[in-house]
Order: C-alpha cells, then sequence, then structure tokens
C-alpha cells in the first residue's frame, strides 16, 4: 500500500501558508495603494504617491520596521486607478489577494477612497486614508477596517462665512453656488453652503449642479453676474476648476470673493492659470510654517526632489503611512486584526497634527483659509495661521489709469 503520509503533511504546510498570507514573508512587509495617478485627479495622486514612497523610504533607510524585535523592509506596491472608483476596487482586490499586502493606504476623493475602503472591509484588511471628507466617509456604513484622516466638511463649508466675518468683509450677501453632481459637491451645494448661507444672513441668488465632466459652465456664470452675486463659492475637480475660472474671467465677472474648493488645491490650477488665479480662496489643512513637527522639512524635500511647489496632500498621505507603519510596529505581529487595533489606539503628533481617532474612525484636521498668490497658496485665515495679507475684493482692485 502506498504511502500518502509525506504529501499530506505537504499539503497541510502549503494551506497554513497560503491561510497565514503575509504574516510568513521572510524578510519585509508589503502594503498596498490604488492611486489616482491619470485621469482627473492625477495631479492629486502625484502627491499621495510621493507622500507614501517618502514615508516608507524613511523607514527602510533606518533599517526597516521594527516588528517583535525583528526588522522588516518595508514594500509598497502601487496601482493606477484611472480616476476609477470601479478600477480602485478591482486595484485593491488584487492587492489583497494577489500581491498579499497586510494592509491598503487609501485613495483620493470620497468615489475612489470610499470605493477601495469598501473592499479592503470585504476582505478585512486594515486601510488608512486622508483625502475623503469625513462626513462623506462616515456616511457610508459603520467601518470596522478603514480610517480616515482629514477635515470635515462642515468645517470646510463654514469656514469662508467664518473668514468675511472675523475680518469684516463687507459684501451685498448674495451668494452664487455652483458644484459637480458628486457626493461631495452635492452636499456643499445642497446642505452645508445652504445652511451657513441661511444662519449668516446670505442670500443664495443663483445654485447650479453639473456634471463631473462638464467643461461649459457660460449660462451659469451669467446668471450670478446678472444677479450680482458677489461671494461665489465652487467644487469642482481641477480641469472643471480651471474652465470655470476662465470662463468667469471671460464674462468680466467679477465677484468680491471666490472660493473654488477641490479643484483649486493642486498647483496644476495655479499652472495653468497663471495671474487668473491671484486671489481665487481654497479651503485647506496643511502648510509647511504651520507647527507640527516636520512640517518646514516635508515641504523643503518635496520641492528640492521635485522641482515643484509643495501641496497639502503630500502631508496628510505621509501621515497616512506613518500612523499605519507605526501601527503595525506597534501591532508587533503581521496579524491584520492586532494591526487594525493598533490603528484604533493612535495617539500621536505626526506632520498634519494630533492624530487620535474617534468611535468613527475619522481623525479631524481643522480647516484653514489659502488663496493663491503669485503662483503660492498663501494661509490667510484663521489670524493665528496667516502667513499673507487677505486680497480683497477679489481680484484686487484693478488700476484704471
Amino acid at each position: 500500500m502506498r504511502d500518502y503520509s509525506h504529501n499530506r503533511r505537504l499539503c497541510a504546510t502549503l494551506t497554513a501558508l497560503i491561510l497565514s498570507g503575509p504574516a510568513l514573508a521572510a524578510d519585509e512587509v508589503t502594503i498596498g495603494a490604488s492611486l489616482p495617478l491619470s485621469g482627473p485627479l492625477a495631479g492629486f495622486g502625484a502627491y499621495q504617491k510621493w507622500g507614501y514612497e517618502t514615508a516608507v523610504l524613511d523607514i527602510n533607510k533606518n533599517g526597516g520596521l521594527n516588528v517583535d524585535g525583528r526588522k522588516y523592509k518595508v514594500k509598497l506596491i502601487i496601482r493606477d486607478d484611472k480616476t476609477d472608483p470601479n478600477a480602485t476596487a478591482s486595484n485593491t482586490e488584487t492587492l489583497i489577494s494577489r500581491d498579499g499586502v497586510v494592509a491598503m493606504l487609501g485613495s483620493c476623493t470620497p468615489a475612489l477612497v470610499n470605493a477601495g475602503a469598501l473592499a479592503a472591509e470585504r476582505r478585512k484588511v486594515p486601510l488608512v486614508t486622508g483625502c475623503d471628507p469625513l462626513e462623506n466617509f462616515k456616511s457610508v456604513r459603520k467601518w470596522t477596517y478603514a480610517w480616515d484622516i482629514f477635515f470635515d466638511e462642515r468645517d470646510l463649508g463654514t469656514a469662508t462665512f467664518r473668514m468675511m466675518s472675523d475680518y469684516g468683509l463687507v459684501t451685498n450677501k448674495k451668494v452664487a453656488v455652483f458644484s459637480d453632481n458628486g457626493p461631495d459637491g452635492q452636499q456643499l451645494r445642497q446642505h452645508i453652503w445652504a445652511e451657513a448661507s441661511s444662519t449668516g444672513g446670505y442670500t443664495i441668488s443663483q445654485s447650479s449642479g453639473f456634471p463631473v465632466d462638464s467643461q461649459q459652465f457660460t449660462s451659469m456664470i451669467e446668471e450670478a453676474k446678472a444677479a450680482d452675486a458677489q461671494i461665489v463659492l465652487v467644487d469642482a475637480i481641477p480641469p472643471q476648476a480651471i474652465a470655470m475660472r476662465k470662463q468667469i474671467a471671460s464674462a468680466e465677472y467679477y465677484p468680491k470673493i471666490l472660493d473654488i474648493e477641490k479643484g483649486a488645491e493642486p498647483e496644476q490650477f495655479a499652472r495653468a492659470l497663471g495671474k487668473l488665479a491671484d486671489g481665487v480662496l481654497v479651503g485647506g489643512y496643511w502648510d509647511p510654517t504651520f507647527p507640527y513637527p516636520g512640517a518646514a522639512q516635508l515641504a523643503e524635500r518635496f520641492e528640492s526632489e521635485t522641482r515643484q511647489t509643495q501641496s497639502q496632500h503630500i502631508a496628510d498621505s505621509y501621515a497616512a503611512a506613518q500612523v499605519l507603519l507605526d501601527a503595525i510596529a506597534s501591532a508587533g505581529s503581521l496579524d491584520r486584526e492586532k494591526i487594525n487595533a493598533a490603528i484604533g489606539s493612535t495617539n500621536k503628533t505626526y506632520v498634519v497634527g494630533p492624530v487620535k481617532f474617534d468611535s468613527e474612525h475619522t481623525s479631524r484636521i481643522p480647516i484653514a483659509m489659502m488663496q493663491w498668490q503669485n503662483g503660492v497658496a498663501v494661509p490667510v485665515w484663521p489670524r493665528n495661521l496667516a502667513k499673507g495679507k487677505l486680497l480683497f475684493p477679489f481680484p484686487p482692485t484693478r488700476d484704471t489709469r
């Protein structure tokens, strides 16, 4: 009779290896990320990629990640989601099932982050992210494995009004609101900006939504101009934000306040518009001048390495990666459940400020207002963080001599 005991022992060993997954890697820990490296949000993805890679590089330069007294090099695998939520979900599945990642880092904007987070949640794989406004993140579900470090939309949506009140800015209090039909755009236009306007004694004269791929805004701009709306609030991704700013200029429409959220964040907005970017406001949460450990050095490093102007997204991505790596070390294990528990216990100040997760898996970063001035996004509010004088009205008064 043939002895099959050796084959049975071999199969049992292989099964154990498969089930234990990434925990058995001999000398490295693998983490993954799906990012918009192409498509309309590529400007955000490039900053995130640098932030994630730099955090991993810093760990590896110091010998790797210390897990229960043993050093592991960290391997980061990044896949391009092409600004497509379906690709984000598919990439996340591939990173988990084929690449064997022990944990994930998130993409950017609610549509992409939430798609990846849901995929990671189904597979019970921890995911740490920034770049997803907290209310949108919390509205998806009660999370177990996904964690978000970012700003709250209500802080963002009320910031312009709080800034105007604090500085005593005089307008006719007529507001025009334009937003894409994405989840964060709809929430700002239909709820947060509407509520902030009504409680501050402002009147919304014009409120328009548009598809996320729209490029033509002339009619809504003309309507806002005819209504003499001196405050314009916009939420759109970069290509639409750039097109809208050009069309506002072509219409010779000069509101006193122009706030363009999301699309006016990356440097590509200012590069594409030149002087037309000057005076545009955008909500922000980080600047290298803020009093957080390593903030100035991170910006200097980015600009030295890339020859580009820094963006706040290098900070939230770098911090998210640090939080995840610290949690793996703190867990003392490559077990995903232990890593997830360690993420939830995070209580430390990083380059974006203090990070401590609440019961809904979010850690809030306070909002500031930035204004593009000569190609640089300058903090102009709150007063204690301001590094430049607010240009008001927008655009600066033209010399008519």
